[in-house]
């Protein structure tokens, strides 16, 4: 087991330093001055506070030496300063806790409208709920995350007042309802399909034809020998997507105005503000690798022939 782990880990450090060297070249690459868009527009700065500031933040170091002082910095727990002068790491402890309620809103969300759809199309195979489900999972594939995320802030915020329409006031869970509901579509549809197969295949099994030889009501067959083992790969699925879903929440924060770390990187990249793009993006890369990582170990566990792969 433990050279299992360390296989694992082995394979994450890569993955982890790649994605953000990625990451900061893609900051390093925009277009514009960091240091007059902080200044404002049509502000005129001086060329000794210029000189300052491009030195203090390695602004003039070819990009590979920039990278490794911001690397060095990380390794340490040092994320670095934004260009106010604020610590990454405040303005991470501070959105933080929105990302994580709006990720685990969003993977309850999941979770239980996945198993619940998905279980009741396959038991109903070929009937009206199978044919609504699969014909509404495909709807939810086809529109565009933001199309979706607008048209929801509008119809039941705006239009309707069901839920705040942004900002977190109301506190959770009123709050975190209407985007957690929309960033939950994008793995709902993977869930409620993954489990309709999985309820088919144990439909069919010779465990299941048994207990309804012994004649066991259905409720009891359905629930301790169909959805029972159906859960297995569903669980598997749901844990590498709270994952995507805790790294996912940029758009979403953004679009609902929600002070969490996808909601700081969207004030940022105007400003050019790369410390807090980079510290964030890092970190979100970290929390999927993390998640990824315990599902791998969970496998391990529960199954020790892929310990041997």
């Amino acid at each position: 087991m433990g050279r299992y782990i360390l296989r694992r880990v082995a394979t994450a450090v890569p993955v982890l330093l790649g994605t953000t060297f990625i990451i900061y070249m893609a900051v390093y690459a925009l277009p514009g001055d960091p240091i007059q868009a902080l200044a404002g527009p049509g502000r005129v700065v001086s060329p000794s506070v210029v000189q300052a500031l491009r030195e203090r933040y390695h602004l003039d170091d070819p990009l590979i030496v920039q990278y490794g002082v911001y690397l060095k910095g990380l390794l340490t727990g040092d994320m670095g300063v934004d260009l106010n002068g604020r610590p990454v790491s405040e303005i991470v402890a501070a959105g933080w806790p929105v990302t994580f309620q709006l990720g685990v809103t969003a993977w309850l969300f999941e979770a239980v409208l996945g198993v619940l759809l998905g279980t009741l199309a396959g038991i109903r195979r070929g009937k009206t709920a199978d044919l609504v489900v699969l014909g509404g999972t495909t709807l939810v594939m086809g529109v565009p995350f933001f199309v979706a995320a607008y048209v929801a802030q509008i119809v039941f915020g705006v239009n309707l007042g069901w839920f705040p329409a942004s900002g977190t006031d109301a506190g959770w869970p009123l709050a975190y309802i209407l985007p957690g509901l929309v960033l939950a579509l994008y793995g709902l549809p993977q869930t409620t399909r993954l489990t309709r197969t999985s309820v088919l295949e144990n439909l069919s099994a010779d465990h299941v034809d048994t207990a309804v030889a012994k004649g066991l009501p259905r409720r009891i067959v359905v629930a301790r020998h169909v959805v029972r083992n159906s859960l297995i790969p569903v669980v598997s699925l749901l844990g590498v997507s709270l994952g995507y879903l805790l790294s996912g929440t940029v758009l979403i924060e953004g679009i609902f105005n929600l002070p969490g770390l996808g909601y700081q990187i969207f004030a940022a990249i105007p400003q050019h503000d790369g410390p807090v793009v980079v510290g964030i993006g890092s970190l979100l890369v970290l929390v999927f690798l993390l998640v990824n990582l315990l599902v791998d170990l969970l496998y391990g566990i529960l199954d020790p022939r892929i310990r041997l792969r």
